[in-house]
């Protein structure tokens, strides 16, 4: 089968692998019928993360087909269609008994297209599958599906639910990525009173508005600190959530948060990010940080399904199964391409 490969910092291709097997007994083999890029995909790439080894295929958002499955899987069978988590649960260690399956210490956690072959590919395998994948309903097409395989579920729990966001309460999200656009669409569940964006990219902004956020800020050209100030009196914001994952975003959303409020950093970082102690330890402030644990999964698909979920914008380009080199360079390039997430399909 073809695969899109990890060669190490900056370097990637789509290239002909082995088929993957049933190596435990709990394993299921999926044909991917359709697949995403993430950010965290282009951290990899940058170096951010360096236990990624070269020759890893990359990728953990996936709907597809079982094909096969171990001795060991009791919930699913040939030709079941299944959204795979970016998250994989032995369901046995203390954190999968309390549901905090990104802290799996039996073997899960996220190791696709991490610790192991993930799923840019024909075909892959997937640990632990009764508890790492979602049988999905006839009435919830692919590319709606695929998007809860990582960014709702993270922007949910590590932005939304970590961030304690509440009705009344003002909302700043700092990057209108594909996770900070869902963040956007997830804190309105909650009925903020306001909800602020803040990007460099002026497309970003747009899409922003159009998922639901009231107040959006360029960076660079406005002053982020002074939109929230006027809009709150001075106070800051009830909940800031970083989405981006640099230093300087971190550091600016500690700026914009007001005294007893949180920040909630959902971004993935590869460098240091001071840490304002001098100004922050007065203030009652708290940071959380976090990895998805994918526990929201099923609520977030009965969302979907209700329709209390719009997601129908949140796909802006798509590619061919074998169109991974395409579709790289445009995920990448948002300011140029105008891309949210990207889809790839058989």
């Amino acid at each position: 089968m073809k695969a899109l490969v990890y060669g190490g910092p900056g370097s990637r291709s789509w290239t002909e692998i082995a088929d993957p097997g049933i190596q435990d007994p709990r394993d299921a083999i999926i044909r991917v019928d359709a697949v995403t890029i993430c950010g965290t995909d282009l951290h990899i790439l940058g170096g951010d993360v360096p236990e990624v080894a070269a020759g890893r295929v990359l990728g953990h958002e996936a709907v597809g087909t079982v094909v096969e499955t171990g001795d060991g899987v009791a919930g699913l069978v040939k030709g079941d269609r299944v959204l795979a988590s970016c998250i994989s649960a032995c369901g046995i260690c203390r954190y999968c008994r309390e549901g905090v399956y990104g802290q799996c210490r039996g073997g899960g956690g996220w190791i696709l297209g991490h610790l192991v072959d993930g799923v840019q590919s024909e075909y892959a395998r997937i640990p632990f599958a009764d508890l790492s994948t979602y049988k999905l309903p006839e009435q919830v097409g692919d590319e709606s599906a695929v998007l809860l395989a990582d960014i709702l579920p993270t922007s949910y729990e590590v932005g939304v639910l970590n961030g304690r966001v509440r009705p009344g309460d003002t909302v700043v999200i700092v990057g209108a990525g594909p996770i900070g656009l869902a963040a956007v669409v997830t804190a309105r569940l909650f009925s903020p009173a306001h909800i602020v964006v803040i990007d460099k990219a002026e497309s970003r902004l747009q899409a922003a508005k159009m998922f639901g956020a009231d107040t959006t800020v360029l960076a660079g050209t406005d002053d982020p600190l002074a939109a929230v100030q006027a809009l709150t009196g001075g106070l800051g914001a009830d909940v800031v959530m970083e989405a981006v994952g640099t230093p300087q975003t971190f550091e600016l959303c500690t700026t914009l948060v007001r005294p007893g409020g949180r920040v909630a950093n959902i971004g993935v970082h590869g460098k240091p990010a001071v840490l304002h102690l001098e100004d922050l330890w007065i203030r009652d402030v708290t940071i959380t940080t976090g990895l998805v644990d994918t526990y929201s999964t099923p609520k977030l698909l009965d969302m979907l399904v209700a329709g209390q979920l719009d997601l129908g914008n949140m796909v802006t380009h798509r590619f061919a199964l074998d169109e991974f080199a395409e579709a790289y360079d445009v995920f990448a390039d948002p300011a140029r391409t105008g891309a949210l997430k990207v889809v790839l399909s058989r």
